[in-house]
């Protein structure tokens, strides 16, 4: 996909491989971690890719967004979202809309 100025490359070509190709979930412990930033990680998407709820100036973002590491600590990268908390509660409305499209692609 050809970059266009101003506007990032997605990160959705990790996606697009084939499943054996793809990183593996880590489990799920249900354990929160805080960041060096104060976020709270609650999830772990895959080795690299986190769910993290932080507060920033004020307000409360959930924010899906790859990692790396630097010196042993797990620093996150440009490559990701920030919800706010009100397009966060709209995504959690539609997610029987998400699975009933889903389902109907498998």
């Amino acid at each position: 996909m050809p970059k266009r100025k101003g506007i990032p490359a997605s990160s959705d070509a990790e996606d697009e491989q084939p499943e054996e190709e793809q990183e593996e979930a880590v489990p799920s412990t249900h354990k929160t971690t805080t960041t060096s930033d104060g976020s709270r990680v609650v999830c772990e998407l895959s080795r690299n890719r986190k769910v993290a709820v932080k507060k920033f100036k004020g307000k409360v973002f959930v924010d899906v967004r790859e990692f790396w590491s630097k010196d042993g600590e797990d620093l996150p990268s440009k490559k990701g979202i920030s919800l706010p908390l009100e397009q966060w509660e709209m995504l959690r409305e539609h997610i029987e809309d998400v699975r009933e499209v889903i389902a109907s692609f498998t």
